[in-house]
């Protein structure tokens, strides 16, 4: 592991309990270049230098599609009825020496180790960084029939990706609030928001699309040839 990771640990909880029921078919189990998604993602925290260790929130059907061979712990934790819940029971799961935690999609294959790395490295800094991409096209707001009603500024504005990555106390706290509040919530940094916290953006350096329809599949196949 790089000396820039020896002072604090950091775990990662891939969230791979969804239903995939906008695919018709499991997308985490779907052959990418031959391997399985979610082995895909899982193998990028293998890579990364600034993960200790891997929880993987997901049924078991899923887990099996990852063989073995981890060169980090990686273990497994049923999810819950929504994110909120996967990522709670993924908490609950990691070690007791981590102190920082970077929650990913299993659903983003293509991430680098790089990018996790540098959000890692902002989160040691921050207490709290997401891999984000800034938005290049042209935005336009609309009528309520459907019409063009004006264009919308793109200056500060982000796509959020994943990782997301926090003190674990903090992601706790924030999680705490958000039940208490009885809110619904997305993302991690949208639970950070709801307790006033703030999140430093990191941007992606690499393609970090999330597989939700075989279109994303099929440009995911083309970006890895």
């Amino acid at each position: 592991m790089s000396a820039t990771f020896h002072t604090r640990t950091c775990s990662a909880i891939l969230v791979a309990a969804g239903s995939s029921q906008r695919m018709g078919f499991d997308k985490l189990a779907s052959p990418l270049a031959g391997v399985p998604v979610l082995r895909r993602t899982l193998d990028a925290f293998l890579a990364a230098d600034s993960i200790a260790e891997v929880v993987v929130v997901c049924p078991e059907d899923r887990w099996d599609l990852l063989g073995g061979g981890f060169s980090k712990p990686v273990r497994r934790v049923p999810g819950g009825a929504n994110r909120q819940d996967s990522v709670a029971a993924g908490l609950a799961a990691l070690s007791e020496n981590a102190d920082l935690v970077a929650v990913h999609d299993g659903a983003r294959p293509l991430v680098s180790p790089d990018d996790i790395d540098r959000c890692v490295a902002a989160a040691m800094e921050h207490r709290a960084a997401a891999l984000a991409r800034r938005v290049t096209e042209t935005l336009k707001r609309s009528d309520t029939d459907g019409f063009s009603a004006g264009a919308v500024s793109r200056e500060k504005l982000w796509f959020m990706e994943t990782p997301q990555v926090f003190e674990i106390t903090l992601l706790r706290e924030a999680y705490a609030a958000v039940a208490a509040q009885e809110l619904a919530v997305t993302d991690e940094v949208s639970a950070l928001e709801a307790v006033g916290a703030r999140v430093k953006f990191v941007e992606s350096g690499h393609p970090n699309l999330k597989i939700t329809t075989p279109a994303d599949l099929a440009l995911a196949e083309a970006l890895l040839r």
